[in-house]
């Protein structure tokens, strides 16, 4: 079936917004600028403001879930679910996790190159998996378990082309690319629990996934900002790129944001883009499939990884491209993408039927859990 006019804008709103997101924070780490109290000019390193930004992105959700649900009350055809209600503290320790796991990728983000930051992101399949297995109960499908496994591959590739290019490379030492490298890997940990947590939640109290999203960007923009206070004070040495080498000073960001207005524009861009980008991603889920959401932010790291070529912030290098096509297969085998190719060859439709079918079990029993759970609260 064609895609409507709609379905296509949506597509190409995922990919440019998604896109936009990564390219505009590395933007910002490309600039320099002079500081506060005659500071010579350096680089822009303000991965805990970038961080701010970031939430305030995901905060705009929540406005945008209001906006359509008021617009919704109003329609003959109610389309939306408000879903139960809930405490909104709920969400409070998945917003902590996407706050520590965000931070930590945008500090990567200085130390590595865009397109191994958004490769490398893919490993939160492997600890999503393995977690919902263990404390969700979940059974992974065979293929699943493959594309884990397929998965770690691609990440072996693209942390080997990481270490050949950090010889070559004159814009980041190899020290702090391998180091990028491992604090992206960590923060797919902290992501994977914070995902586990969201599907606990979600299932739960059937919440719509942009008040979960701006619940949780409320909660990280408020700590977050708070946390830049203590942050001003904390000496971390050569840890830091800020003059005063303290964990964030977001004085010297807004002084070299007035010295180089370009740095505000990558910053809004980064704001404005993952509010978008969440919209997207949730309507192409709802208007088409995960799996084309899947196929498109997968296709986001190809866009991210032409244009750092072609600006210049990073330098091809073969292995990436083996370790990207590993990855997507890893991707591609985890989320199902696979099935729609094997139905078409006779001898294997039987077994893409079984695996179809033990996935929609898997899905009806986690949302029979959900209902039996919530029933025994509300007893309670």
């Amino acid at each position: 079936m064609a895609w409507t006019k709609y379905q296509l804008f949506l597509a190409g709103l995922m990919l440019t917004t998604g896109s936009i997101n990564t390219l505009s924070a590395k933007w910002a780490d490309t600039f320099s600028a002079r500081g506060c109290h005659g500071d010579p000019e350096h680089q822009f390193s303000h991965p805990f403001v970038q961080a701010v930004g970031m939430f305030l992105g995901e905060f705009c959700c929540l406005a945008v879930f209001y906006i359509l649900l008021c617009r919704d009350r109003h329609s003959p055809e109610p389309r939306i679910n408000p879903g139960q209600s809930f405490n909104p503290l709920l969400f409070f320790p998945p917003a902590m996790c996407d706050m520590l796991a965000t931070s930590l990728m945008y500090v990567a983000l200085n130390m590595t190159s865009a397109s191994s930051f958004q490769m490398l992101r893919g490993a939160v399949i492997i600890f999503t998996g393995l977690l919902s297995v263990a404390f969700l109960g979940r059974r992974l499908l065979p293929s699943q378990w493959i594309g884990i496994l397929v998965t770690i591959l691609g990440l072996v590739v693209v942390g080997l082309a990481d270490f050949f290019s950090g010889h070559k490379d004159d814009g980041h030492k190899l020290s702090d690319i391998l180091t990028g490298d491992l604090l992206i890997i960590l923060a797919q940990v902290i992501v994977s629990v914070q995902m586990v947590l969201e599907e606990k939640f979600v299932y739960k109290h059937d919440v719509h996934p942009l008040k979960a999203v701006g619940t949780e960007g409320l909660f990280g923009f408020f700590v977050l900002s708070l946390l830049l206070v203590p942050m001003f004070f904390i000496p971390v040495g050569s840890f830091s790129n800020n003059p005063r080498h303290v964990l964030e000073d977001a004085l010297d960001a807004f002084c070299q944001i007035g010295f180089q207005p370009l740095i505000l524009l990558a910053l809004l861009g980064n704001t404005v883009s993952i509010a978008f980008f969440n919209f997207a991603g949730i309507s192409v889920t709802k208007e088409i499939s995960a799996t084309t959401r899947m196929v498109l932010d997968s296709l986001r790291t190809l866009v991210i990884w032409v244009v750092s070529l072609a600006l210049g912030w990073e330098t091809f290098h073969g292995l990436e491209v083996l370790g990207f096509v590993v990855l997507l297969i890893g991707t591609a085998l985890y989320n199902g993408l696979h099935r729609p190719l094997l139905a078409r060859i006779p001898c294997c439709m039987a077994l893409v039927a079984m695996e179809e079918q033990a996935s929609a079990a898997e899905r009806e029993r986690l949302l029979a859990d959900s209902r039996v759970q919530a029933a025994d609260d509300c007893d309670s």
